[in-house]
């Protein structure tokens, strides 16, 4: 790979995770000033939800953070962002409903979910230590350390491809629960579906991303073994 279309590559990897941020931001920042008919806040649209699928174990808690929203498996706990937990707007219940879709998942057992619980602790180990391992081998000429960081490195792409479909699967969950639980009428549900996809960028991004990074380390080390 010649400088210019390495410089190009670099690039790409920073630009695309980058609009795909500022894309949910610009969506999130529309949205979130644009109050559902329903005018539910999102503690009060997740609480709706869990408790039209049975799910009253599971608590909503108020967390610190901007879009610092997730579902915790462990605790049984959906936590939802200031804004969000007391915003009225169209963003906070989408945002809301999609968490609550991550604790439908876990309370049915989702295929993908579990995967991705199983993958974390490899994953984890894998994002850290991969790369000075590729690096070390690089710079040693060994090409077994390359080769056991690459391995290493596909198991942090691996979770992130799964992470994929878990994402969509909660963000569909999170549609259909809005619309039948009466959350949102059939004329809000396109503005809906545009912050449930604009949150769901960020994933692609990052495994984009990741996946390029990995094609680069194997055709190294290919190169490594043809020298």
């Amino acid at each position: 790979m010649g400088l210019g279309s390495y410089l190009v590559y670099i690039a790409l990897l920073l630009i695309i995770p980058l609009w795909a941020q500022s894309r949910v931001k610009s969506t999130y920042k529309k949205y979130s000033k644009v109050a559902t008919s329903s005018y539910m806040t999102g503690a009060e649209v997740a609480r709706k939800i869990l408790d039209e699928n049975g799910l009253y174990n599971v608590s909503i808690e108020e967390t610190r953070g901007k879009l610092s929203d997730h579902y915790d498996p462990r605790k049984k706990v959906v936590r939802l962002s200031t804004d969000n937990y007391h915003g009225h707007s169209m963003a906070a219940s989408a945002v809301a409903a999609h968490e609550v879709g991550h604790a439908i998942q876990d309370a049915q057992d989702y295929a993908f979910l579990r995967f991705r619980h199983a993958l974390v602790p490899v994953a984890s180990f894998g994002s850290n230590a991969s790369i000075f391992l590729i690096i070390g081998g690089a710079l040693l000429g060994y090409s077994g350390l390359f080769l056991l960081g690459i391995i290493f490195f596909a198991a942090a792409v691996l979770f992130q491809l799964i992470t994929l479909p878990v994402e969509f699967d909660a963000s569909n969950r999170a549609m259909a629960q809005m619309v039948s639980s009466g959350v949102i009428r059939n004329n809000e549900e396109r503005s809906t579906k545009k912050v449930l996809n604009a949150a769901a960028l960020t994933y692609v991004a990052a495994a984009l991303v990741a996946l390029a990074e990995l094609i680069r380390f194997i055709l190294m080390f290919v190169g490594m073994n043809e020298d």
